[in-house]
């Protein structure tokens, strides 16, 4: 990127504003001309400059296109960190620079708390039916507790959470990964999780709309991926399997919670559950045909539903390939 391009995107006052504003959260373009009281359209102009420089980034999600900070931190070019660092001193030694970034903080606050009341409004709409779910397993904390162990939260790296639903994992696990894309194909529910993951930097945590079946992301990117309560919702767990096993680096984790086999029919029409459940031989050939190590899955047994956790290493390819001519051999 041209010197001059950078330095004529940041000559002008409400790109400061805005620059300053991402590099809290990720906002909607909309909430960005909410918070500074201009149209729209204009704001969008300045959002361009601002991405064509590459100051910010742009993301769509359904109809809503999002805005966040470039980079920051270890990610960030000295460039990049000294911008920051420079509008950071700006507001402290410019009065009328911070008293514009102070109005803006508190109209994005007023945002803040909108999403927070849209999503306990969410929740309490569908509680009954995800209490009584929640009724027939093991208890929530139980259940990450014993994932967390087999994870050992160490080594998480660049970690992809698949049906991120409210965000839970991606919380729980913001500060053992590197960075964390929490994806979901509802934009309800990742304006949900948006809400609750808002406090997270936003250079730890992206959120994503996409499918299971068709992951919006390049090979071999992520360290760990995680399912946790989704795979039953695939009509084809395997081809989604397949598809984690793409976007994972050789010797990367794939970590599945989800249930035993049950016989519970009526959870297709009130939970839209397209499985009931995995047997262990049936999950360990969807491991094993899309090159994962199959090992033994730990059982959570407190509950009518028994809940299994799958952990597994990616293999190489030359190793993926030699397990299965052994496994078609035998």
């Amino acid at each position: 990127m041209a010197i001059d391009t950078t330095f004529r995107a940041l000559a002008d006052s409400t790109r400061l504003r805005i620059l300053r504003l991402v590099g809290s959260m990720e906002l909607a373009v909309g909430e960005i001309a909410q918070v500074l009281g201009q149209s729209q359209p204009r704001v969008s102009r300045h959002i361009g400059i601002l991405a064509s420089a590459g100051l910010a980034e742009r993301r769509r999600e359904g109809s809503w296109v999002f805005l966040r900070a470039a980079p920051a931190g270890d990610r960030a070019t000295p460039l990049r960190q000294t911008i920051a660092a420079m509008l950071e001193c700006a507001e402290q030694e410019d009065a009328d620079f911070a008293r514009a970034c102070a109005q803006d903080r508190q109209r994005l606050a007023a945002i803040r708390a909108t999403r927070e009341e849209q999503a306990a409004s969410y929740f309490a709409a569908h509680a009954h039916d995800w209490d009584e779910l929640r009724r027939m397993h093991t208890s929530d904390e139980q259940v990450e507790t014993a994932l967390a162990q087999a994870l050992d939260t160490q080594g998480l790296g660049r970690l992809l959470d698949i049906g991120t639903g409210t965000g839970r994992m991606a919380e729980l696990f913001a500060r053992s990964a590197d960075h964390i894309v929490a994806l979901d194909k509802s934009l309800a529910m990742l304006r949900v999780a948006r809400a609750k993951l808002q406090h997270l930097p936003t250079e730890r945590v992206e959120l994503v709309q996409g499918d299971f079946a068709g992951l919006p992301f390049g090979d071999a990117l992520f360290d760990t991926v995680l399912f946790h309560q989704v795979l039953h919702f695939a009509p084809d767990p395997a081809a989604a399997l397949v598809e984690a096993g793409r976007v994972l680096k050789p010797g990367g984790r794939v970590a599945i919670v989800d249930f035993a086999a049950h016989q519970r029919e009526e959870l297709r029409e009130k939970h839209a559950h397209a499985r009931l459940g995995f047997r262990d031989d049936q999950m360990a050939g969807f491991l094993a045909d899309a090159g994962f190590a199959v090992a033994e899955p730990q059982a959570l047994e407190g509950g009518e539903l028994v809940v299994k956790i799958w952990v597994c290493k990616r293999l190489d390819a030359d190793r993926a390939r030699s397990e299965t001519e052994r496994k078609v051999a035998s």
